[in-house]
């Protein structure tokens, strides 16, 4: 592999991060029989195009104009890219809870950040740490990084974690709120690199002990408060801005976490791992639709996108996915739109695993689309992706709404007024041409599949005075 790292960083993955174990290619053969490892790398807030990996081969702008993501260019191109990969929310604590439990938040009434969480039941048997012991016992599991959730890393069943984290853990500070797009130096920005030391650690100590494992690392990057290396910021200070995207911090930052997935997979490379680890490559929504102190915009970071973190338009939802490793085709690209509810599911059926019941899940395997260079099909009961934001939000849309993606078809409905939008969305990523007159059978078959959904699995309904930061599930009282 060709990973773009200085000699300074090499040697930091070598003595800082606990390397020289020396596991040779002739073991990592040896062990392909083990079980798989899995790692998932999820990243926050980090746009569908917030990478220098190009997600979608027919739009050049599907990857940054300004950003460089070396690290993430070789992992894209040992594996698969998703082009029409979804978060299950536009924000981060009910996509959080999806990929954990394979449901959506409307099935979980988890769907906004600090909701009070006493009625999910978190000693669930269905998590991702649990389902994989129950295939092997000898599974271990960690979780380094931003949490995000109500209950502990433990009742998940991680064996090691950091503990119920927030933003706050990692470096984020609401109190200061107008300051949070200032760049800040530091040499261990959002925590990116102790965070990658411990994952290194925890990878070295389960090879050592022939324990297949699960590691998930949530980096508290990209999400505020701006942070990078000086050195970084000096970069991108003297690189032309992009277009679309021209915050220097945020571009430094995000190159900064991008040498902490470098590291992270030299050391897969020097534990000789490489060949029986999958990794996954992904972010719980996508970015903010521009850096403040700039109010309003005409066209957002996630351009050609609509909108961006918050909403469910596709700026809000859609996101980069890249999964590489055993039987996955190198440099492959699926057009299927899959979601964050797939996780679960999917590393099951690759490990092994018996699925939980389809009435107990929202997400299904697609590990089908892995094996078969993105071109196999996927069925879900009931049809369709749906993203569910029942609240009023001030900094976004500031009406409630849902939506639902069923082929190349989105619809939008709003809980306000009952309006519905409908987008041909492998036509219109920025969603300008609402089709729902032209195309009114199109639109009710939508919306009929959206309210049966949501009534079905008694979603959490939107009623006049619910906003982003009011509205508890007692004080909401109300379900489809």
């Amino acid at each position: 592999m060709n990973f773009c790292i200085k000699t300074t960083l090499l040697a930091f993955v070598f003595t800082s991060l606990g390397g020289g174990y020396g596991y040779s290619q002739k073991t990592a053969i040896a062990k392909d029989k083990l079980p798989p490892n899995f790692i998932l790398i999820l990243v926050d807030d980090q746009a569908w195009n917030g990478t220098s990996v190009q997600m979608m081969n027919q739009q050049a702008l599907s990857k940054s104009d300004y950003y460089q993501t070396p690290n993430t260019e070789v992992l894209a191109t040992e594996g698969m890219r998703f082009s029409d990969a979804y978060a299950a929310a536009p924000v981060c604590a009910p996509s959080r809870y999806a990929i954990q439990f394979g449901k959506t938040p409307a099935r979980l009434r988890m769907v906004r950040v600090g909701m009070n969480t006493a009625h999910i039941n978190h000693n669930t048997p269905i998590s991702i740490p649990k389902l994989l012991k129950q295939i092997n016992p000898k599974y271990r599991a960690a979780h380094f990084g931003k949490w995000g959730m109500g209950s502990d890393p433990s009742t998940l069943e991680y064996d090691q974690s950091d503990g119920p984290t927030k933003n706050k853990d990692g470096g984020f500070d609401h109190k200061a709120h107008k300051k949070q797009w200032e760049s800040k130096i530091s040499e261990d920005p959002k925590k990116i690199f102790s965070i990658t030391q411990r994952a290194n650690n925890f990878m070295a100590e389960q090879v050592k002990a022939n324990h297949p494992f699960f590691l998930q690392i949530s980096h508290y990057a990209i999400h505020s408060d701006v942070m990078m290396r000086k050195q970084t910021l000096e970069k991108y200070k003297n690189k032309p801005k992009g277009k679309y995207q021209n915050h220097t911090g945020l571009a430094a930052m995000t190159e900064d976490l991008d040498t902490g997935i470098g590291l992270l997979l030299e050391k897969i490379k020097s534990l000789g791992i490489q060949n029986n680890t999958y990794i996954i490559y992904t972010s719980d929504n996508g970015s903010v639709p521009v850096a403040p102190p700039r109010r309003f915009y005409k066209t957002s970071y996630n351009y050609p996108l609509s909108r961006g973190k918050w909403d469910a338009l596709e700026g809000g939802i859609r996101v980069p996915l890249i999964i590489s490793g055993p039987k996955i085709a190198p440099n492959t690209v699926s057009k299927i739109a899959v979601s964050g509810i797939d996780l679960l599911p999917t590393i099951i059926d690759l490990a092994g695993g018996k699925i939980p019941k389809p009435n107990t899940l929202d997400g299904v395997s697609i590990k089908n689309i892995l094996f078969n260079k993105g071109k196999a099909k996927i069925k879900r009961k009931p049809k369709g992706l749906v993203f569910h934001v029942p609240y009023e939000n001030g900094i976004a849309l500031k009406r409630a709404h849902s939506a639902i993606r069923i082929g190349q078809y989105k619809l939008i409905k709003f809980h306000d007024n009952n309006q519905t939008q409908l987008f041909d969305i492998t036509k219109d990523l920025a969603e300008k041409h609402n089709l729902a007159n032209a195309l009114p059978k199109k639109a009710k078959a939508l919306e009929k599949a959206l309210d049966q959904y949501l009534t079905k699995v008694k979603a959490l309904k939107w009623k006049k005075g619910i906003t982003w930061k009011k509205g508890t599930i007692e004080e909401i009282n109300s379900f489809y």
